[in-house]
């Protein structure tokens, strides 16, 4: 499990991830829509693959990658919805102790 989230700890795979949440592409169409370089890009899918997060398939002369489980997204965002909680009480906190120091 440790594994699993540290692959997912990246930002740049992450970014991969997320650009792989419409449907499978070809490395070119992950660098366009990410920004990264193709270096970049080709080792981390590798990663991703080799993790079981991503998986490959050969189309013709390209191939494409796609999330290898749609639970990963369900995954992502009860992490999301979360860390939302947590900012947001922390704000609440923030905001108390800040009417707190203008009473005094």
């Amino acid at each position: 499990m440790a594994d699993f989230f540290k692959v997912l700890s990246e930002v740049s795979r992450l970014q991969i991830v997320c650009s792989l949440k419409t449907g499978a592409k070809n490395v070119t169409e992950i660098i366009e829509e990410t920004g990264l370089g193709q270096a970049n890009v080709s080792k981390h899918l590798k990663m991703l693959t080799q993790a079981g997060v991503v998986a490959r398939e050969q189309r013709g002369v390209c191939v494409y990658y796609r999330i290898a489980n749609p639970f990963l997204f369900e995954l992502c965002d009860l992490v999301c919805d979360a860390l939302t909680m947590q900012v947001e009480q922390q704000s609440q906190q923030l905001q108390q102790l800040s009417q707190l120091r203008q009473s005094r």
